[in-house]
Parts: C-alpha cells; structure tokens; sequence
C-alpha cells in the first residue's frame, strides 16, 4: 500500500493535498459535498485583525487558463472566527486546520498571530504576507527580505505553533525573501501567492475589475510556482508548501518533485469542487506506475537526483 502521509514541521498529514485559503472558505460549503476528513488539512479563508468587506465590485474577472481576483480579504476578523468560524468547523473537520492570517501592519500580523496561536484546533499558521504595508506606501511586505523579516520576527514572538511565511511570486529575488523568514524562524515557506495581472472591458473601455488590477491564479501560473517552489525549497532548509496552478495528481507530483512538501490547490475548487478528493483517489494508482512506495520519498528528488 502506498503512504501518501508527509510531514509539516511536526505535524502529520494522511496526504499532502491541501485546500488553498481563498477558495475554501471555512470549508461549510465543501463539506456538504463531500466528507472533509479525506484532507491532509485545508487553509481557511484569510483572516484579519478587524472585519472586513473587501474590494468594491466586479472583483472577479475570468482569463484564458485562469481567472483574476481582487478580494480584498473579506472576513469577519479574527474573534468572530474564533468564536464562531473554528467551532463550526470542529462539526465537520476532525483534523489540525490550517489558519491563514493577514495584515496591514507588523502589529496586526503579531495581534492575530497570538490570539489563532491559542486554539487548539489550530495545527499550523500561514501567514500571507503578501499584503499591502500601508505604513510603507503600499509595498507588500513580502517585496523586500527586510519587509519579511519584520513579520517574521514579530509572529515567532508570540507564536509556538509552527508559521509558514507565504510569499508573493511578485519580487525581483524570491530566494532572498524566502532565506529572510529563515532567519527569523520561520517553520516553512508557503509559495506562491498570486500574480499580478488586468483584463480590460472592450465594451466599456474600462478594467474588467473595480480594483483595476487583480491576483491571477490558475493552470497559467503552474510554471511559475514550480519555479520558484524549486529554487526556494534548495536554498532553505525548512519546508516549502507548493500553490499555484495545481489541478491534477500529476502535477502535485512536480511540485513535490520540485521540492514542495506538501501542496495546496486553489483556483481549481472553484472549477471543480471535487478536485481535491479526486486527487488523492488517483494518487496511489500514480505513485504505484512510477514505483513509489512512500510519497514524501519524492520530496525535491528532482534536484536531489542532479548529477
């Protein structure tokens, strides 16, 4: 019998498959289709110091092999979902989840980040650092290693539950951002975020989005997470968790190949909501054609196999 199970700085995972924050939600919606417990774990919707209603309206636009959005991280805030989302999901997810937590300041990320560090339901934090640093003209924090290493050094503060930094592909040196968590304690590395892209409205003449520009995701950013999950996962010695562009067994092969020791699939639960399930199910007959016995045996043998 193939072992699909991996491991994330301690905590075991039966499978690597993981639903990507931002096209999950808290899992309600996916849990009416189909039983939860099938996951390795899923990252919940991101999560802010106080709510928020997100982008004014369109925010979502399709493109060819993808689709745009711009958001804007809605949710309620981080006490109305540990007051009301995480008992929720202990009715219907029976494993660790993971908490995606977000901010507009280095004092917001450490505010959340030790509030969701005290629930026990709660078995890993990804921190999205690709949001916008409003004390800093807007630059995302994840654009310099200097903007990510003031993160990372305040969550590590007030955190003992394991913090993955997840990283926006929109830099000039990913491995440079990647080696800053490092140093200041990150556990792993969630990679990538997404692309910056537009579409235009012909008819109106006018961006397809409110925001008018948005985050591409989906099959055409593939290559360039695999990129990077293959650079970074050489030059860390922390995890690396693969997103973007995944939508097949054989491409959470690559990713893992690449180095990714776990893998996240995001735009495509909104195309096919099954996706993740139907994953793992053809995952074992895969790994049994290639003769492999253990899945994290895979894990950066791509670059481990270099001559």
């Amino acid at each position: 019998m193939v072992d699909l199970s991996v491991n994330l700085s301690g905590l075991r995972l039966d499978n690597p498959i993981i639903p990507a924050s931002g096209t999950f939600g808290y899992g309600a919606e996916f849990a009416e289709l189909y039983n939860l417990d099938l996951l390795g774990s899923f990252s919940f919707k991101g999560t802010t110091r106080e709510p928020r209603f997100g982008n004014p309206t369109p925010r979502i636009a399709e493109c060819d092999a993808g689709m745009l959005n711009a958001v804007g991280l809605q949710n309620p805030g981080i006490d109305a979902v540990i007051a009301e989302e995480l008992p929720r999901i202990r009715q219907y997810f029976h494993k660790p989840v993971i908490a995606n937590i977000g901010g507009f300041s280095v004092e917001e990320f450490r505010d959340s980040c030790a509030k969701i560090d005290a629930e026990e339901q709660v078995g890993l934090i990804e921190v999205n650092i690709s949001c916008p640093n409003l004390h800093a003209g807007g630059l995302n924090f994840s654009a310099t290693p200097e903007g990510a290493a003031a993160v990372t050094r305040a969550v590590r503060q007030v955190t003992k539950k394991p913090i993955y930094m997840k990283l926006s592909p929109n830099v000039t040196d990913i491995v440079a951002v990647a080696r800053a968590c490092e140093a200041e304690g990150a556990d792993g590395i969630a990679l990538i975020n997404t692309l910056v892209g537009m579409r235009i409205d012909i008819r109106r003449r006018r961006p397809a989005l409110a925001n008018e520009t948005g985050g591409l995701s989906g099959p055409a950013i593939f290559p360039v997470a695999l990129r990077m999950v293959w650079q970074v996962s050489q030059a860390v010695g922390i995890p690396v968790i693969g997103i973007g562009g995944v939508d097949s067994a054989e491409k959470v092969i690559e990713m893992m190949l690449a180095g990714a020791s776990a893998v996240e699939i995001g735009a495509a639960n909104l195309v096919d909501p099954y996706i993740c399930p139907k994953i793992i199910e053809k995952l074992p007959g895969l790994l049994t054609g290639l003769g492999v016995e253990r899945i994290a045996d895979l894990i950066g043998a791509a670059w481990k196999n270099k001559s």
